[in-house]
């Protein structure tokens, strides 16, 4: 289904006192805006949302109203959830959110109360770097890659024909945590699951240059690329531990050189993504992309030896 709290946002920003608005905003839209601070922002009962939410309400607007002015974004959402749903032959529901975020994640999925959410956050996907929301600049043609990215995820942790180690996990309270997650999930499977969010977002979205698939600037694929063999030997130790540090070394960004230095040589932001998308691609190119979004982590692990043994 789709959620668009496009129309609510704006009405904020009409109001005479925008912050109170905004407050009830987020009570009105309490359901997916918490979760979406806890996971990708701060708690939102901590002293600075706030400040987070003035400065969301009175910053410049201007590129996002022309940018959907000129896109209907409404479209592309509805377009990107139907090509997934025929992908990945979802047996799942997922509703797909449109939205103003507060400058953290452009993308992200959650899931509440078993059923799960891949939300788009607006301000990044203008066209044009807005320093005062944070916003990346991000091209609007860019939406159903990211939103397959995250729809991807949904019906991994969801569909009830998916035997990964995150559904298990999320089942049990019915909620998604990005924190519970990276400390209870192995390595293997939180690079698994974004591998195949990757390969998701190549087949809804193809064209685009190959380092936009992962989140990178060209430079890093570059670097990603040429440690390659360096990162798959460096992270073979480490594949079946479970960690938050594990996660945040290999796939967070904003991590200091120290944290993510391993044998040595300091990992690329993110370079799990890749890494994951390249232990994917055997098990998709066997068994497809619908099989291998349910199959759990050891059973491609599977499917990449018996490729290597053939080679």
């Amino acid at each position: 289904m789709l959620i668009n709290l496009l129309p609510d946002f704006f009405a904020v920003l009409d109001s005479t006192d925008r912050l109170a608005a905004y407050q009830r905003y987020f009570a009105a839209h309490r359901k997916i805006l918490e979760p979406y601070w806890n996971n990708y922002v701060i708690d939102p009962d901590s002293a600075h949302f706030t400040d987070i939410a003035r400065s969301t309400v009175n910053a410049s607007r201007t590129d996002l109203r022309t940018m959907l002015e000129r896109t209907d974004i409404v479209s592309l959402a509805r377009n990107t959830e139907q090509q997934c749903r025929e992908l990945l032959a979802m047996d799942c529901d997922v509703d797909v959110v449109l939205m103003v975020g507060v400058g953290a994640a452009n993308a992200g999925e959650l899931v509440v109360d078993g059923r799960g959410i891949a939300f788009v956050c607006l301000e990044h996907f203008t066209g044009v770097a807005n320093p005062q929301t944070e916003g990346l600049g991000l091209d609007p043609e860019l939406v159903p890659l990211w939103l397959a990215h995250e729809i991807a995820h949904v019906v991994r942790y969801t569909s009830p024909t998916s035997r990964s180690e995150l559904r298990e996990i999320i089942a049990e309270s019915g909620h998604y945590s990005y924190w519970d997650t990276g400390r209870r999930a192995t390595l293997r499977e939180l690079l698994v699951n974004e591998g195949l969010a990757v390969h998701t977002s190549r087949s809804i979205s193809p064209g685009h240059a190959a380092w936009e698939y992962y989140g990178y600037e060209r430079r890093q694929y570059a670097d990603v690329r040429q440690l390659e063999t360096v990162m798959a030997r460096a992270v073979g130790a480490d594949l079946d531990q479970s960690a938050l540090g594990l996660r945040l070394r290999y796939l967070s960004g904003g991590m200091s050189d120290e944290a993510r230095t391993v044998d040595r040589y300091v990992l690329p932001e993110r370079a799990g993504y890749y890494l994951g998308a390249r232990m994917c691609e055997p098990a998709i190119n066997a068994r497809g992309l619908s099989w291998a979004i349910r199959a759990n982590a050891a059973e491609i692990a599977a499917l990449g030896q018996a490729e290597a043994m053939t080679a």
